[in-house]
C-alpha cells in the first residue's frame, strides 16, 4: 500500500497537471469499488473547476468552490491523465502499465481541452468520495488522525505527553495513525533503525533522546522518499511515468539475513513479525 511520499509524489505531480482544468463529464465504469460510487453525487462536479490538489495522510483530496473529492488509491489505484494527443501520463503502484490494465478504468473524467483524468483501480481497494467543502474538516477519515509528521504540530512535547502511559511497542506505536497520520511499514523500519530503537519497545519506556531520534528521523526518512520519488517496490511511478528510487537506500527493510549496515557492527538483519507485518530490525543496534 503506499505511504505518505508515494501519495505526495502523486499529488505533486497531478497538482502539476490538471488544477484550472474544469469536469466536463464524469463516467462511472464500476460503481462498486471499496465504496459503492453515487452517480448522483458525481453529478456535483460538473462544470467545476479543479482548484488545488491536497494531501491528508494518505488521502489525496481534490478542491473544487463548492465540494471536494476524497481519494484513498488502496492496494493499486492509480491515475493516468491522457490529453488531446492521446499521451497517457501515469502514476501506478506495484504494477506495470500494460494494455491489458485499460479494463481496470473504474471512473473517466473528461476534462477541457480535450483531457481525461482517469481512475484505474486492478483490486478495487480504493475509494471516491464527494463531501461539502465547508464540511472537509468534519469528514470521518479525517476526524481521528494525529497530526502530519512534517508539520510542526508533530515535536517533542506532543510525543512525549502521548507516551505518557502507552505500553504499546514503539513499532505499532507509529503505525497509529491516530498518533501520527501517514506512516507505514516501509518508512517505520527505516525510521526505528536510523533512531537506533528497538521495535519491541515499549513506547513508555523511550527516553528524551530516543524520542528526540525518532522524530528527527521521521521528518528526515520522509522528506528524502518524496525527493527520491518515492519507494517503487513493484514500479510505483509518479504521474509522468518517472519511478520511485528510495528503495535503493533501505537500510533494513526487507534486507533479511544481510549484514547490517553499521560500520561497526558484526550482525546481520532480522525478520520477525508485529502485527501481522513484517519488521526488519538489526538487534545489536537497536536496543
Amino acid at each position: 500500500m503506499p505511504e505518505l511520499p508515494e501519495v505526495e509524489v502523486v499529488k505533486r505531480s497531478l497538482e502539476n497537471k490538471i488544477p484550472n482544468y474544469i469536469i466536463r463529464k464524469v463516467a462511472i465504469k464500476t460503481p462498486k469499488l471499496r465504496y459503492r460510487l453515487k452517480k448522483k453525487e458525481f453529478k456535483k462536479l460538473i462544470g467545476k473547476k479543479i482548484l488545488s490538489i491536497q494531501r491528508r495522510s494518505k488521502y489525496l483530496i481534490f478542491n473544487f468552490h463548492d465540494n471536494c473529492m476524497i481519494v484513498h488509491l488502496g492496494m493499486t489505484g492509480k491515475f493516468f491523465i491522457e490529453n488531446n494527443s492521446s499521451i497517457k501520463f501515469k502514476t501506478s503502484f506495484y504494477y506495470n502499465i500494460k494494455k491489458n490494465d485499460l479494463k481496470h478504468n473504474r471512473v473517466i473524467f473528461y476534462l477541457n481541452k480535450k483531457t481525461k483524468l482517469i481512475y484505474n483501480d486492478v483490486r478495487k481497494f480504493g475509494f471516491l468520495k464527494i463531501f461539502d467543502i465547508r464540511k472537509k474538516d468534519y469528514i470521518t477519515h479525517f476526524t481521528n488522525l494525529g497530526p502530519e509528521p512534517l508539520s510542526k504540530k508533530f515535536e517533542f512535547s506532543y510525543f512525549k505527553l502521548h507516551i505518557s502511559n502507552k505500553t504499546k511497542n514503539v513499532k505499532n506505536l507509529l503505525m497509529d495513525q491516530r498518533f501520527v497520520a501517514g506512516l507505514g511499514n516501509i518508512y517505520v523500519n527505516e525510521v526505528l533503525f536510523l533512531a537506533k530503537v528497538n521495535p519491541y519497545k515499549k513506547s513508555l519506556n523511550l527516553n528524551n533522546f530516543e524520542i528526540q531520534r525518532l522524530i528527527k528521523n521521521i521528518k528526515l526518512v520522509l522528506q528524502k522518499a518524496i525527493i527520491e520519488g518515492g519507494s517503487s517496490i513493484k514500479n510505483f511511478k509518479s504521474v509522468d511515468g518517472e519511478e520511485g528510487a528510495f528503495q535503493q537506500k533501505f537500510k533494513v527493510y526487507s534486507q533479511e539475513g544481510k549484514n547490517c549496515p553499521a560500520s561497526s557492527c558484526n550482525d546481520v538483519i532480522r525478520r520477525s513479525i508485529i502485527s501481522n507485518r513484517s519488521t526488519f530490525y538489526c538487534k545489536t543496534c537497536q536496543k
